[in-house]
């Protein structure tokens, strides 16, 4: 499993994978309504390339096909600011492999070098689990809207060693 810097030239890829990600995993905890709204969100909101922009990210990337030699974006992983795990996605196919644990885990060390203290996110129903495992804590419950459509989500915290787990 290789993981690498986010760059300019992945935001197409990696808005693919946000929606694959949606598409195939949110049914299971999400009405049909939320999950149009959710996977709409990067063509109806500016700010979703402008966190992509401004973030650090990182990407990990699948096996190459026979048919095409660049290997696929496979789940992605943003900063954004240094202290806020703002996207973390992962295809539905490539689910269950450890990609998101990696890449959170890459996140919290490279936050950990720049000096961050603890890290903070807004997890959904199907990444909280996920954020739990690595030692992450819920602080709150927000309730919010996102293209005319309510959600729940987890304010999660995780303070962050001076040395990386080892």
């Amino acid at each position: 499993m290789l993981i690498r810097r986010l760059t300019p030239d992945d935001h197409t890829a990696v808005i693919e994978v946000y929606r694959d990600a949606v598409h195939t995993q949110a049914p299971a905890l999400y009405s049909p309504q939320q999950v149009a709204a959710w996977a709409g969100l990067p063509l109806n909101r500016p700010d979703f390339r402008l966190t992509l922009e401004r973030g650090f990210g990182l990407v990990s990337e699948g096996e190459p096909s026979g048919t095409d030699p660049v290997p696929p974006i496979e789940a992605f992983a943003v900063l954004e600011p240094l202290d806020r795990v703002s996207l973390l996605y992962c295809r539905g196919r490539s689910c269950r492999q450890g990609r998101a644990g990696v890449l959170l885990q890459a996140l919290e060390a490279l936050a950990r070098t720049a000096g961050v203290a603890s890290l903070r996110t807004e997890a959904s129903f199907i990444s909280r689990p996920l954020f739990e495992r690595q030692g992450w804590q819920v602080m709150a419950m927000e309730d919010l809207e996102l293209g005319g459509v309510s959600f729940r989500r987890s304010l999660m915290h995780k303070t962050l060693d001076s040395a990386p787990p080892g």
